[in-house]
């Protein structure tokens, strides 16, 4: 890959600031020019930069702990760059796969795809072109883990509430009445209305709208006239 001018890819500023601070570029090629040349780019606009020789050396030192993505060669001696994926896939690391080869061909690039990967590349690439996958797959990956912890976070929400108080929650969402609430559950309307207003603190919310979209911020899917 050659090296073009930092000033003709992007400057080191605009581009980290389109970028995640902390973010980690993972670098896995057998092909020490390659990786070389990758850690210079990325470290030209201030990314930081963990380069390997093989997939099984990346595999036993990688460290989950924040946003990131990979950059793989697909041809590579022992475990290539679909294998790696397939071994992300398998241990349950979710991470963004750009896949990079000298060797390009169509049923490769639609393997790579199905497998997960966020793109494939073609050497020799363009600094340009390198950058702006990389940018993607890192914004991917912070918007990922973003929604994961808001899920986890509505789930420990959701743990605060009774199993009583959870079953007039699943009926308030669902649109139902209170005293629609109180004949199914056979309690009393005042009753209901006591619980209501626990879940309506519980859960931090202001209105049976914000009540809708903390479940489905939650994960829960629509609401369902459930029982």
């Amino acid at each position: 890959m050659r090296r073009e001018p930092v000033s003709q890819c992007a400057s080191r500023s605009s581009y980290r600031s389109k970028t995640i601070e902390n973010a980690i570029v993972y670098v896995v090629d057998d092909d020490a020019a390659v990786r070389e040349s990758l850690v210079w780019l990325l470290g030209s606009v201030g990314l930081r930069t963990v380069a390997f020789g093989g997939a099984a050396e990346f595999l036993d030192a990688f460290d989950d702990k924040g946003v990131c993505c990979l950059v793989s060669d697909v041809r590579m001696p022992g475990m290539s760059g679909l294998e790696l994926q397939k071994a992300l896939v398998a241990r349950g690391l979710e991470m963004p796969v750009i896949l990079m080869t000298a060797f390009g061909d169509v049923s490769t690039a639609v393997k790579a795809m199905k497998a997960g990967a966020v793109d494939f590349i073609e050497k020799p690439f363009s600094n340009q072109d390198m950058l702006d996958l990389i940018n993607a797959a890192l914004q991917a990956d912070a918007e990922r883990r973003q929604s994961n912890a808001a899920v986890e976070e509505n789930a420990q929400m959701l743990a605060r509430l009774t199993p009583q108080e959870h079953r007039v929650y699943k009926r308030v969402v669902a649109g139902k009445s209170n005293r629609e609430i109180g004949a199914e559950m056979d309690i009393s309307v005042k009753t209901v209305e006591v619980h209501r207003a626990r879940v309506m603190r519980k859960l931090e919310a202001g209105s049976v709208a914000d009540l809708v979209r903390f479940h489905l911020a939650a994960g829960a899917g629509e609401p369902e006239n459930s029982g």
